[in-house]
Parts: C-alpha cells; sequence; structure tokens
C-alpha cells in the first residue's frame, strides 16, 4: 500500500469486482481517495464481465471520514475536506461515486460516521455485523451533514429516520439499522461469537449478497437500478452545493471549536449557539 493508491481492487469470482479502502484503521479519506474510488467505479463500468462491485474497509472500521484532528485513532470526522480546492472537489468526486452505474455492495464493519456513512449510503446495499454503528455526528460537532447526505439518506431511511440521525448525531446499532433499512443483511453473532473474524464475516456476507445479484440477468439488473436511482447523482451534486456552503458557515462559529474540542477530549460538548 501506498499514499498514492489509497483503493485497491482486484476480483472476486467470475463478475464481482472487490474494492477496497486501505487507510486502516479508520479508512479516513479526502479527496484523493474518493477521486481514485471514483475512477475504479468507471473502470467497472466500463467492463462488461463486472456485474456487481463490493467496497470494503481494510482496518477496524468501514471509514470515518475526513480526519481533521486527534492522534490518529479518533473516529471525529466530518465529511469536508481541508485541501487548497476543499469540499468542493471532494464533493464533485462524491457525485462521480454516486453516478456509476453498476451495483454496489457496501461491507460495513465498525463504524462508518460522518463522510464514511455518506459513502455507506452511496452503495446499493449495505451488509453488517453485530459491532456495526452508523452515524451521521454533524451536530455533534457543530456543522451541517455534507456528503449527499441531505438527500440520500431519507431515500434509505426514509425522512423520519433520517431527520433523527441527524438531528441528533447518535450512533445506531446494527440491529435498529436493519429495522428501517440502513442494513440490508446482517452476520449472525451467533457466527461471530463462535469465533469468526468479524470484518472477514463482515466482507464474505457482502460478496454472497454480490454473487446472488451477478447470477440475475445483467442487463436487466442496471435498467431496473437505472430507474430506481433516477436522478440521485443530479440531485447529489446540487445538494453537495448547498451543503458545502452551510459548512463553511459553521466552520466561523464557536459551536464548531467546541464540538471538535470535545470529541477530541472525548466529553459532552457544551454548545453556546454562536
Amino acid at each position: 500500500m501506498t499514499e498514492t493508491d489509497p483503493v485497491s481492487v482486484e476480483r472476486a469470482g467470475e463478475h464481482v469486482a472487490l474494492v477496497t479502502l486501505r487507510r486502516p484503521p479508520h479508512n479516513y479519506f479526502d479527496v484523493t481517495m474518493i477521486r481514485r474510488l471514483a475512477d475504479l467505479y468507471d473502470a467497472a463500468d466500463a467492463d462488461p464481465s463486472v456485474r456487481v462491485i463490493v467496497l470494503a474497509g481494510e482496518g477496524r472500521n468501514f471509514c470515518a471520514g475526513a480526519n481533521f484532528g486527534g492522534d490518529g485513532d479518533r473516529t471525529t470526522a466530518v465529511a469536508f475536506d481541508d485541501a487548497p480546492d476543499g469540499a468542493s472537489a471532494l464533493y464533485a468526486e462524491a457525485t462521480r461515486v454516486f453516478s456509476v452505474g453498476t451495483p454496489v455492495v457496501t461491507a460495513v464493519q465498525g463504524i462508518a460516521i460522518g463522510g464514511g456513512l455518506g459513502l455507506a449510503v452511496s452503495a446499493d446495499f449495505r451488509v453488517a455485523g453485530p459491532s456495526t454503528r452508523f452515524c451521521a455526528n454533524f451536530s455533534r460537532l457543530g456543522l451541517h451533514q455534507g456528503f449527499g447526505l441531505s438527500v440520500s439518506l431519507p431515500r434509505v431511511v426514509g425522512q423520519q429516520h433520517a431527520l433523527d440521525m441527524l438531528l441528533t448525531g447518535r450512533r445506531v446499532g446494527a440491529d435498529e439499522a436493519f429495522r428501517f433499512g440502513l442494513a440490508d443483511r446482517l452476520v449472525s453473532g451467533d457466527d461471530v461469537a463462535a469465533g469468526a473474524d468479524e470484518p472477514a464475516a463482515i466482507r464474505e456476507g457482502a460478496l454472497a449478497l454480490a454473487v446472488e445479484l451477478a447470477e440475475a440477468a445483467p442487463l436487466a439488473v442496471r435498467s431496473i437500478r437505472a430507474t430506481q436511482r433516477a436522478g440521485l447523482a443530479e440531485e447529489v451534486a446540487r445538494v453537495t452545493a448547498h451543503e458545502a456552503l452551510e459548512q463553511a458557515t459553521l466552520r466561523a462559529t464557536a459551536d464548531v471549536d467546541e464540538g471538535i474540542a470535545a470529541s477530541l477530549e472525548r466529553r459532552p460538548p457544551r454548545f453556546a449557539g454562536r
């Protein structure tokens, strides 16, 4: 693994491409990683032998969004990037990710938080395990949500569940996520308790679902999927421009400073509303 190649791809069967984020343990992303991911998605779309993509993360957590502070071992992340071209460049690449024409199954081990949740929700299906947690932590940091979650999350879980997650910033466990559709398949807790490696078991579950999808008629699958996702990438392109503006405004507030400090210090935030 090198910093210039933060995402890898390999075949996992005749018709499945396994794409892996390789910045363990948390797979923090930046523009470079998301651009590389979008490029690999484009390559999969151009290869008729690839019928399904499985997106996985190496290490303890699927993806903790963008790293903006701390000791490198904290899942304190948001969906913007501090590169010179900032959130606009990141979100342009995110729109490309949402534009993929090949079905995507995500293996979500550990936590998918902030922009990492946005990345998980960009896929068609999510496979989770007993320790999986989904979290839109933006309000706990004093920020507006990003990575297209304003439109993608309600599409998956409905407006009220999305509003709950976005306003409270709470962590949603696998069982609850499965009940309202955020997780589509759950790895058995009995299997994990029996000694299975949970991230590996989740990945195997995602690959099993991918094989099931790949057995269906590929032209029909793409056609049906395109109908069901119609307009999503365009909505993401529109809403991320708004998200970036809201984030830029809120980043200048004292509440953001407090939210970040509280998270890094592992204490409840004391927001003043300014």
